[in-house]
């Protein structure tokens, strides 16, 4: 079964990460950021050396922005991967 997540994006990259230039250039590099931000080894490095309140905060920074800029339908498809990855199927009500 292939992985339901992708961070394919980052591997191709070629640009800067910047910001502050232009929102094109802003949008690319928040992915690029974002997926290297998530690599397995600095998760696991990194989320030792979190504080309680640092893991509460980011936890909290995130959900409010998917909550805020989601729909419930989207959330679940493009965050919990339920019914497989994006694109794999019709789109459910409320996306």
């Amino acid at each position: 079964m292939a992985p339901l997540h992708r961070h394919e994006f980052v591997e191709n990259y070629d640009g800067m990460i910047a910001f502050g230039y232009s929102r094109e250039d802003d949008e690319r590099s928040l992915i690029a950021f974002l997926q290297k931000f998530s690599d397995d080894d600095l998760m696991k490095l990194l989320s030792s050396r979190l504080s309680d309140e640092e893991i509460d905060t980011l936890v909290n920074i995130l959900m409010g922005l998917l909550k805020k800029h989601l729909s419930d339908g989207e959330y679940h498809r493009y965050f919990l991967k339920e019914g497989g990855r994006p694109g794999s199927e019709p789109s459910r009500e409320g996306d």
